[in-house]
């Protein structure tokens, strides 16, 4: 069969002869092909894709909203790099830093973590740190290795905001910080900074965190914030102060320097205390105000009251007597000098000092309270008391505090020896009449230094050194006169023994009498002769005390003249005393 199938004629031959057998046709076996086939090569990117979209969601989910801060300038920000910070944890970056459209302003694009999204609200506060030299305090010194971030205060508002106006300076108290704030009304602010410090019994317990002027008010309003736990030591009776850099006070008590701590020179300060006798209350609300005074003195005074107006007159002026001089009753600060004016009283043609003051009455505590208790009804006032108290002698002086300062005050005094007067009640000033007694110190030396000044020393000394002439003079004929006075009582023993005749002839009372006036005559005699030898002799002792005397005389003259001229120029030698002689020994040895 191979062979037929395969020769040539067999095949022509079949072809022509119908109904030969002819051999099979193979038919085609179709084969369908597959519509998808997989391969292994395609596993390592599906792999990868499906990587990319879990990383894609995961990035998704986990990106927070995208915010714009607005800040002076950008020093320190960089794109990509810098951080944003909430309590040192890193919560978004800065993605792009550009311009605003006025370029006023560097707008710095940021995007915040999907777990910060609750940072993108109103009241949120952005700021950049960077190492920052204050009074407060030296701040940011890490940035100097790690560089600038923007820190965050978190707002507790429930709006959200995408743009944002960044902090110049960081806040410096934030919020949920522990501690409460208090609001100071002052009149001046002083040496006050944000980040001054606030003092309790020497010690920081708390800082200024802003300020600000009420044009409503005319006041300065000081915010504080006390840390806890030391914000309960703040209660409603609590009294605060500036107490920064040095209180110099120079009145009537003399001097005073007081300060809180050292950098409270530099950076001011504030301090405050409960004063003295007040009862333990519980802690002021946050938020409540207080009156920040001037100094320590005026903030624990005790409570003023209603102040009472008065007048008084001084018949002589007084140096150094201006507001604010303090005004005494009894040794207690009741008030406070409010003005000194010259005026004329034609009835006299003087010139009388008016001073107008404002006193407390209510400063003398109970005193002042059983005293009107004792008054009764509705005649105890304030102007009653006085009254009564002028009645009684109360008066007023211009005293010096000290002699160090000179600083004078006023001083009302009980003088029980003081003409009787009365007080007006129904002027506006009420007229306190005054005293011009002693008391005053310094007047006091001043009256001693114008006295001894008008010694006339020299005269003085001229007048004795011829006195003491004039009693050598006197010493010198003193021989002389003792004769004359020996011959005169011999001449009259001789007229009383001539007139013996006549003396028998009276009666005998007269005649002793005459008897003792003639032994008085010889003891007379009997002297004058032992004079008269003493003093002829040349050591006679009376001529040797005489001399004695006259020199003692001329050496007491001489130091009387030189102790006037030493207190002519050291007055003040009367009040100190002299002073000690200085060491000299080795300026001497050099001069020899």
């Amino acid at each position: 069969m191979g062979e037929n199938v395969g020769s040539p004629s067999t095949a022509s031959g079949a072809s022509g002869a119908p109904g030969a057998d002819t051999p099979s046709i193979p038919k085609p076996v179709i084969v369908r092909a597959r519509r998808l086939q997989f391969s292994l090569v395609w596993l390592v990117p599906l792999v990868a894709l499906l990587v990319g979209v879990v990383l894609v969601v995961r990035t998704l989910m986990q990106t927070g909203p995208l915010i714009t801060i607005s800040f002076p300038n950008a020093e320190g920000l960089e794109p990509g790099r810098t951080e944003v910070r909430f309590k040192e944890v890193v919560v978004g970056r800065v993605t792009k830093v550009g311009f605003s459209p006025d370029r006023g302003r560097v707008l710095a694009t940021v995007r915040l973590d999907k777990s910060a999204a609750s940072l993108a609200v109103s009241d949120t506060q952005f700021w950049v740190v960077r190492p920052r030299i204050s009074t407060a305090g030296v701040s940011g010194l890490s940035t100097l290795f790690s560089g600038a971030y923007i820190d965050t205060d978190a707002g507790e508002s429930t709006q959200e905001l995408t743009h944002f106006t960044g902090l110049e300076v960081p806040p410096f108290a934030l919020r949920g910080e522990p501690g409460r704030r208090f609001v100071l009304d002052a009149t001046d602010l002083g040496s006050l900074e944000v980040g001054s410090p606030v003092y309790y019994r020497r010690t920081r317990v708390g800082r200024v965190v802003g300020y600000a002027l009420d044009p409503k008010r005319d006041v300065l309003e000081v915010q504080v914030l006390i840390e806890a736990p030391n914000d309960t030591l703040v209660t409603p009776q609590t009294r605060f102060w500036n107490a920064g850099g040095i209180d110099v006070n120079v009145n009537a008590s003399g001097l005073s320097v007081n300060t809180e701590s050292i950098a409270s020179l530099v950076v001011g300060g504030i301090a405050f205390a409960n004063p003295p006798g007040t009862a333990k209350t519980g802690a002021a609300v946050a938020g409540q105000r207080f009156v920040l005074f001037n100094d320590r003195r005026a903030a624990l005074a005790l409570p003023d009251g209603a102040p009472q107006r008065v007048r008084m007159l001084f018949a002589a002026g007084y140096r150094g007597l201006a507001a604010g001089a303090t005004v005494e009753m009894l040794g207690v600060e009741i008030g406070t000098v409010r003005s000194v004016a010259m005026k004329y009283d034609a009835r006299t043609t003087r010139f009388p000092l008016e001073v107008l003051a404002d006193i407390y009455p209510a400063r003398l505590g109970d005193a002042r309270r059983d005293f009107l208790a004792s008054l009764g009804g509705a005649t105890a006032t304030d102007a009653v008391l006085l009254q009564r108290l002028v009645e009684r002698g109360l008066r007023a002086r211009v005293l010096s505090g000290n002699l160090l300062t000179g600083q004078p005050y006023v001083a009302l005094d009980l003088q029980p020896q003081a003409p009787k007067a009365t007080l007006d009640t129904r002027q506006a000033a009420l007229l306190i009449p005054s005293h011009t007694g002693g008391g005053d110190l310094q007047q006091q030396a001043s009256d001693i230094m114008e006295r001894i000044g008008r010694i006339r020393f020299e005269q003085i000394g001229a007048h004795l050194e011829a006195t003491l002439k004039n009693t050598q003079v006197a010493s010198a004929n003193l021989p002389e006169v003792l004769v004359k006075a020996s011959a005169a009582t011999a001449a009259l023993q001789q007229a009383l023994g001539s007139a013996d005749t006549a003396i028998q002839q009276i009666s005998p009372q007269a005649q002793q009498a005459l008897a003792d006036v003639q032994k008085s005559l010889k003891a007379l005699q009997g002297t004058l002769d032992g004079l008269d030898r003493n003093v002829l002799q040349a050591d006679a002792p009376l001529q040797r005390d005489a001399s004695k005397a006259l020199a003692e005389m001329q050496r007491a003259a001489r130091a009387l003249r030189v102790l006037g001229d030493y207190l002519q120029q050291n007055p003040e030698t009367l009040l100190k005393g002299k002073p000690a002689d200085a060491d000299v020994g080795p300026a001497v040895e050099g001069r020899r």
